[in-house]
Order: C-alpha cells, then structure tokens, then sequence
C-alpha cells in the first residue's frame, strides 16, 4: 500500500517532528530513552507514511497491517507515530505526560492501554517473536476465510539488543521455515548499546545469520527515504519474510551525544536539546508541531480510511460474513461446554485410569472440532505430550490451513509466538513442553498473564512421577514459580475428569493464561459420577466430604497426590474420623473466591495437611500455623516414580501420619 502526503513538506520534516516529541517527552519525564526515536525516525515515517495499512478511527481493524516495536524502550517513536496520525486515545497531553502515573505513555508500549500498541514490549526480543505468532495468524486465517477478507502484513522494528537475545534466533529460524513472506522486520542498526559499541559484546553479521535461516534480506541507509521506500517496495513481494537492516545514527541530529551511548537511556538535558533543535532546523517549541506538517501527519494517517471502507464492503458482501465475524470474536462458552460435558459423560459411564497427559489429548480431541480457533502445538515433544490428535494437520507453508504447529525445540519462541497468535485474533493457541522447561518459556508466560492473553500451556511430567530421567527435568519448585505470577492460572488436575474441567475453564477464559500441569503416570478416575456443575472453575473443592459429623480432618492435594489423600481419609475413616478430601486444581482460582466459600471448603479448625509433589511455597495460607506439608524441600532423583515417592515420604501413611500427629497435639 503506498501512497503520499502534502507535497510540500518533506519526509525529513516529518520526521524531524518525531525527533521532537521524542526528546522533549524524554526530557519533560526526566527520563526514557530518546535515541532509538531519533534514529529510526526517518524509517517508520516512511513506513506510516507509505506502507503500513491502518485507519487511526478503527485500531482494531481486522485487517489492518500490524506494526510492532520491538525495540520497545524507544516508546516514543511508538507514540509520536499514534499521535501525528490521529490515533484519538494519544492526544497531546498524553504525549506531555510520558511516563507519568495513569498515562497511556508508559516507558514501554503496554498492550490494552490505547488503540496501535498491538503487544506489550520492553524484553528485548519479545516482540520479534510475537510478531512471528502475529504472521503465522494471518496466513493461516487468510488461508481458511480468504484473501479478500485476511491479507495485511507484519512489521516489526528491531534492534541490536533484540538481536542479540537467544529468543531471536529462535524466532527468525521458525519465520524462515515457515516461509512467513509477509513478515518485515527494520533492523536499527546503530551499533550501539547501554554499555557503548556493540563490538563490545558482539560481532555478528546479522545479514548472514538471517539469510540462512531463510529470510531475504538487504542493507540501507536508515536515512535515505528513497532507499527505505525502494527496500520496503522489494519486500512487499518477496516470498520469504524479509529483514532490512537499517544503518542509522542513534540520537540523530544531537550535536554531541549522536551516535553513543549518551543518546540512549537518558534525556539529552536542555543544551543539547537546544543544539538539536538547531541542527534539524526546528525551531519551535516544546511539544509545537507546526500545521502544515502536522497535516501531512495527518493526511498519512487518513491514507486507510478508504481501504477499511473497501474491506468493510467486501465482508458485508462475503457468503462468509459470518463464519468470518464468528472466528474472530471470542469462541462460544456454550460449544466448548458441550464438547466436555459429553466427554464427562462417557466418563461417567466408562472410567478409566490414564495420564493426565492422555486425559488432555482426549480432551483436545473433543474440542477441535466444537473450537475451529484452537491451534495446538509442541516444541518437538508432541509425542510426549500429547498435544496431537487425528483431526489435526500441520501448519506449514504448503498448508497453511492446518490446526498443528512443530515449533521444534524452541520453547522460548513457542510461547512468545502463542501471545503474538492471540494478539492477531482469531486464534486460541495453546503449546505444549515438559513442565521444567516453563523455565525456557517464562518471560513469554509473564507477558501474556501481563497482557491478559487467554494463552494456553500444555506442560506434561509435572513431578518427580515422571521417573527415571532423573532432577533435571522433575519440575520441584515450578508450580510454585508458576502460581508467584500474577493473573496466571495453574491448574494441575488430579483424573481425567478434572483434567477435561480444566481444558474447559482455560478455553473459555479468554483474559487470563491458563498452564496445564500434567502427570506422566496413570491416575486413577477419582468422580465417577456425572455432574454438569465445573467445580475446577472454583479451583478448589470437596472430593469426599468427613462421612458423618463435624469435620475433624482436611486433606489438601492436587494432581496425582489426591489419589493418596483419598487413601489416607479412608484409613482415618475407618477409625472414625470425620476426614474431608479437598481436591486443589487452582490455587489460584480458589484464592479468588470469597471467604464463605474458601472457608465452607477449608473448615477452619479441621486438622489440616496439604499433600503436593512440589515445594511448599505457596501453600502457607491454607496449611496454617498448625498444619502440616507433605511435599518436597529439595530436587528429586533418577529412578523409577514408585521408588521416588517412597524415598521422598508423599505415601499416604505419612499423610495419615501428619493428621493424627496434629490430632494428638
């Protein structure tokens, strides 16, 4: 898409204009990092300018080109842009107030906050990545609805930090396999860094590096517009994604701190500003943009207008209208509750004893075919975590209309690519690895709990009951970890009923990413009787009520240890003691409901015993001064699961043995 503005005012003035509010925003927070802006400035004028296919009055266009700024510490070049082009939800004042309390112009871009930030960013290198999820959903929505209705692109603007993250390779290896041709990635190439030149640290030939993992690639000077228009030109029909590295002049136009490290993470301080100001032959205030480049801001900006009219009359003419409107909005609460209430049925009348791993490919089989969004995938251990089933095909560029992603053994870009799938809409991505590596993912899981992205992590071997391959990967203090981060639920079910309840709660749950913790061993079908009620929505609940009086006796448990709960009620039972067995699949969850509940569940001045194969952190507020932990305190080690459980003490005679130490007192 390309277009021009007021010919009377140069790309240079516009980007000069950009260069201003980035300094005098930085200098007015007396903080933020004006010289990304500065540098880059020239490029993304060309990008709004000409390219980027956007309409200011729609930012949720489905069509619309998706622009990420990776590098997300230059901010103001992110905001300047939503500013000058009449994104309403960054005014002016907004501008004046970066970095400020309650401002939408925090120091990173925060997604959910304003119309154009399309994912939130500051870890180098996530955005890279989300962008890879990004383009991976519109090519498979564009292949299951059309062209006509799904065509637009993927920019990102990266730096060196971000290229010098691990998650990086990662990400631009997947993006060249796939062959994501619509996936543009600027590289600002200003060779410097916090700490001085990047020769410090690095020497990479980033060129190179991407050609062989398949993308197309060019070198520019980041301040020439003809030549940015031309590489942009080049890229919008390459049938690879395509890098453009863009050599530029960190802080550009700042007499003395253009071109290092004084340019990057500080603001330029009021002499400097006032030398700048001369330099670019911008001689106006603060925060002053004058009208007639303001107008051609705003001309760019009115460029999509006419293309989001023309895409508005194609879907209202689409025979597809609706299957399209109804993919792109949150799938139906109601089909995913069908597929597990039937699933739950058939349990009823047939239990049975598998994995919880098993349980959840079952599970995913139900769902496929009641949530066409769901796409599904693995980091090279599909086998293992069952994350496949017959109805699914591979997403690859022959087949981009599939459900399945290889991601290979990418777990960091796996999890950064799933956010980058939900932000696109459209799509439920959910992916799979053993639970030790959220480890590998956990950056990734952070943003999307951050986000409030309705991601889904299927993470198999989640104790010491995976056995023989030993303490490196039996995940000890993970769920903890996991539970530590806000607005995340980890559900770690304990039977195949759970398990299908807990699928059910993270599919219909669209603000808050779920994790999976699944065993690797055979659990036992604990309810064996239907009931359409979700008690895991709850997070906790009564499995096995005391059988007649007041309560004496409250076992806590998740996951495979529940099953050793019910064992040790039944020896406390049996010796007429009123022992509840509470099953615990959220923490998380069950910390959010009111207290009549967490108390009808917990009873208050019942013995209390909590049974996890994890650390105890996390658990205090349940188990109380009194209570006691049957779990682990240190790493686990290699032998078969039985053995482990033994050596460690989570037996149902020391869960026993805690509650009738406590009752003896």
């Amino acid at each position: 898409m390309t277009s021009s503005s007021s010919p009377a005012v140069s790309p240079r003035s516009m980007a000069n204009a950009l260069r201003a509010l980035a300094m005098d925003a930085v200098q007015a927070a007396n903080s933020g990092h004006p010289g990304m802006p500065m540098g880059m400035a020239d490029v993304a004028t060309v990008l709004f300018k000409q390219f980027l296919k956007y309409d200011p009055s729609a930012p949720d266009w489905h069509d619309r080109d998706r622009f990420v700024l990776s590098a997300g510490h230059g901010s103001m070049l992110l905001y300047g842009l939503l500013h000058l082009t009449g994104y309403g939800d960054f005014s002016l004042d907004e501008i004046k107030n970066f970095r400020q309390f309650g401002a939408r112009t925090a120091g990173h871009p925060e997604y959910g906050v304003g119309g154009g930030i399309e994912t939130t960013t500051g870890p180098l290198g996530q955005g890279l990545a989300n962008a890879v999820g990004l383009a991976l959903a519109e090519r498979t929505l564009a292949a299951r609805h059309g062209q006509a209705l799904v065509d637009h692109r993927t920019y990102v603007i990266a730096g060196d930090g971000c290229l010098m993250e691990g998650i990086s390779q990662e990400a631009i290896s997947l993006a060249g396999h796939q062959k994501l041709s619509k996936l543009i990635v600027l590289f600002d190439d200003n060779g410097i860094s916090i700490d001085g030149p990047t020769s410090l640290s690095t020497s990479d030939d980033h060129i190179s590096r991407f050609e062989a993992s398949g993308w197309a690639c060019t070198a520019i000077d980041g301040h020439d517009p003809d030549a940015i228009a031309a590489a942009l030109t080049a890229a919008q029909s390459s049938d690879k994604p395509s890098l453009i590295a863009c050599k530029t002049t960190i802080g550009y136009g700042a007499p003395t701190k253009a071109g290092t490290a004084g340019s990057h993470g500080a603001p330029l301080g009021a002499d400097e500003i006032a030398a700048t100001r001369t330099a670019l032959d911008w001689p106006y205030p603060a925060f002053v943009i004058p009208d007639d480049i303001a107008a051609a801001w705003k001309a760019a900006g009115n460029r999509g207008k006419a293309l989001h009219a023309a895409w508005r009359d194609r879907l209202a003419a689409a025979a597809n209208q609706d299957e399209f409107t109804t993919a792109m909005a949150a799938p139906s609460d109601a089909a995913a509750r069908a597929a597990i209430t039937a699933m739950k049925q058939k349990l009823a009348a047939e239990p049975v004893k598998i994995a919880s791993r098993v349980a959840s490919q079952n599970s995913i089989e139900a769902l496929v075919p009641a949530v066409p969004s769901l796409i599904v995938g693995s980091a090279d251990l599909t086998g293992s975590n069952n994350t496949k089933v017959a109805a699914m095909t591979a997403i690859d560029a022959d087949n981009p209309d599939g459900n399945y992603m290889y991601y290979g053994i990418r777990e960091h870009a796996m999890a950064a690519a799933m956010n980058g799938m939900a932000l696109h809409g459209g799509v439920i991505a959910a992916g799979g690895t053993f639970l030790v590596f959220t480890d590998y993912c956990r950056p990734a899981i952070r943003l999307a709990a951050l986000m409030g992205l309705g991601t889904i992590y299927v993470m198999t071997h989640d104790s010491i009951g995976l056995g023989e391959d030993g303490p490196t990967h039996q995940p000890v203090e993970h769920l903890a970890a996991l539970r530590a981060i806000p607005n995340l639920n980890v559900y770690r079910p304990a039977d195949a009923v759970e398990t299908a309840e807990c699928w059910e709660a993270a599919i219909i749950d669209r603000a808050t990413p779920s994790v999976l913790a699944l065993s690797r061993q055979g659990l036992s079908q604990l309810r064996t009787e239907f009931s359409a009620d979700n008690p895991c929505l709850r997070g906790g609940y009564v499995l096995a009520d005391a059988a007649t009086g007041k309560r004496q006796v409250t076992f806590i448990a998740s996951g495979s240890e529940v099953e050793l709960a019910t064992t040790a009620r039944a020896a406390l039972e049996a010796d007429g003691i009123a022992t509840a067995v509470v099953s615990m699949p959220c923490l998380d969850r069950f910390q959010s409901q009111d207290r009549s509940y967490q108390d009808e569940v917990l009873a208050p001045g019942s013995a209390t015993v909590v049974v996890e194969a994890g650390i105890r952190q996390g658990w205090d507020g349940l188990i109380g001064r009194d209570g006691a932990f049957i779990g682990m305190s240190h790493f686990g080690e290699s032998a078969p699961a039985g053995k482990l459980f033994e050596h460690f003490g989570i037996t149902a005679a020391a869960v026993e043995a805690a509650a009738r130490a406590q009752l003896a007192g």
